[in-house]
């Protein structure tokens, strides 16, 4: 990957509100340096629903589709967010399909390529454990109606 892809796609990961918010800028070089680009295709499934994912997904590119149903759409996720995180998170299945609405460029991080990282940099662990904890409150609020904006509190080294 062209240091001018990589800077677009960190630029793209550490800007978004609705992604990993409690990452340093230092995180995001380390989780490059460790993901796996990947491509979907408008239609393709990035996770479905009831197998593991093994790993998390970071849209750098497109939109995607999550759905419980078949064709009916939860929310729609783009360049920023995450998805397979709960499947990643207690490894078990994933409880939704995750469907690219076009074309779509992800990073791609498995489980051991992330362990190995925060063992080496557990603040990394910490900050990013704490960045799903409040993607996933944030999404639970949304669900149940929770009237008002989730504020979320970021370092200033976060961004």
């Amino acid at each position: 990957m062209s240091k001018a892809t990589q800077q677009t796609d960190l630029a793209v990961l550490s800007s978004s509100r609705q992604g990993l918010v409690y990452l340093t800028q230092n995180d995001w070089v380390l989780i490059a340096d460790k993901a796996t680009r990947r491509q979907f295709k408008a239609g393709e499934t990035l996770v479905l629903r009831g197998r593991r994912t093994h790993g998390i997904y970071l849209l750098l590119r497109g939109t995607a589709s999550v759905e419980i149903r078949p064709q009916d759409a939860l929310r729609v996720i783009g360049p920023g967010e995450v998805c397979g995180e709960i499947s990643f998170l207690d490894d078990l299945p994933a409880t939704a399909n995750v469907v690219a609405k076009e074309d779509v460029d992800v990073f791609y991080l498995d489980r051991p390529a992330l362990q190995s990282m925060f063992e080496l940099f557990p603040h990394l662990g910490s900050r990013f454990y704490q960045s799903l904890a409040s993607i996933l409150s944030r999404r639970l609020r949304e669900i149940i109606g929770e009237p008002g904006p989730v504020k979320l509190k970021v370092p200033a080294d976060a961004k």
